[in-house]
């Protein structure tokens, strides 16, 4: 599966030696993986893990867009926090961390998937002491098995993983770059893995692309969207369904046990009414415009993971 994630790098016009140097992982093949997840299981989780928003957010939390309603963003957190709940999620709830006011985005710490957990190396440095929490939480109550991404030159920020039940799309972004990518490679190698460059400007690569129900992909009608689109298309070793909406934020969305949690009508009206007109799925809008405020989606905010009733040894 590293020689597709080098051969779509070859075409990007990145250098091979340079993403074989830099993925330097422990060893994974002693541990005891999952069943490989069908499309039948995708998007199905048993357990999530956030984190409260601090404080520090407020005034601290990069990329800040204008003012931000800490009261508001946290209500807006909860209302996220309670629907994973309803969904039949069990949530590990962790408490804000004042030194990390990015802290409440806790998908760029870790990539989950086949009981195997990749922490990831944030590419803004003042985020990595963020990952120590998170590899606590997944060894000690979760009992993964735990990939670390040792190369020191490697970043790797979750938001810039895409897994669509098939294989991998790895966004190389000003957060995560190629040896992060040979990272999930080489962490998943029962998958295969696609960098995918994210273009100028934007945050992640799923800022700009979701998955809105098995197989179908969710866009916006942005350039930026539609350009990273067709080069997942490109690449794609299977023909997904594609769901384009207006509103860039739009384009964020989970898909949690059977329900996609979405942005609300008073926020993204167009996408609410393609998801109603086009999806069979259950939807659920949740309002997180003071966390966008820190060019923030929906999916920035957990860590799903499946885990496997089997025991893990």
């Amino acid at each position: 599966m590293l020689i597709r994630c080098l051969s779509a790098l070859a075409r990007t016009g990145l250098t091979p030696s340079r993403l074989t140097c830099q993925a330097r992982l422990t060893p994974v093949r002693r541990f005891c993986r999952s069943p490989p997840p069908t499309m039948a299981t995708f998007g199905r989780y048993t357990h999530a893990i956030v984190c409260r928003v601090p404080n520090s957010f407020k005034e601290s939390a990069l990329g800040l867009s204008g003012p931000v309603a800490l009261d508001e963003a946290r209500r807006q957190h909860e209302a996220y926090v309670r629907a994973l709940r309803q969904l039949d999620v069990d949530v590990i709830e962790l408490p804000s961390d004042e030194k990390h006011p990015d802290c409440v985005f806790v998908e760029d710490c870790a990539v989950v998937c086949n009981g195997i957990a990749l922490l990831c190396r944030p590419g803004h440095a003042s985020r990595r002491g963020e990952v120590d929490t998170i590899r606590a939480v997944i060894k000690k109550e979760l009992e993964l098995p735990i990939v670390e991404v040792l190369d020191p030159k490697a970043t790797l920020d979750g938001g810039d993983v895409l897994f669509t039940g098939r294989e991998f799309f790895v966004g190389l972004s000003g957060r995560t770059n190629e040896a992060g990518a040979a990272a999930v490679a080489a962490a998943f190698p029962e998958f295969s893995c696609t960098p995918v460059r994210v273009p100028a400007g934007e945050l992640h690569l799923k800022s700009l692309v979701t998955m809105a129900g098995p197989d179908i992909l969710c866009v916006s009608e942005t350039d930026e969207s539609q350009t990273v689109l067709k080069r997942i298309e490109r690449e794609a070793t299977f023909r997904y369904q594609t769901l384009t909406v207006r509103e860039p934020a739009g384009a964020n969305c989970v898909l949690v046990n059977g329900t996609l949690i979405h942005r609300p009508r008073s926020e993204c009206p167009d996408a609410c009414d393609v998801f109603e007109d086009r999806l069979s799925t259950a939807l659920h809008p949740v309002c997180i415009s003071e966390l966008a405020k820190a060019d923030a989606g929906l999916t920035c905010c957990s860590i799903l993971i499946r885990k496997s009733k089997r025991p893990q040894l």
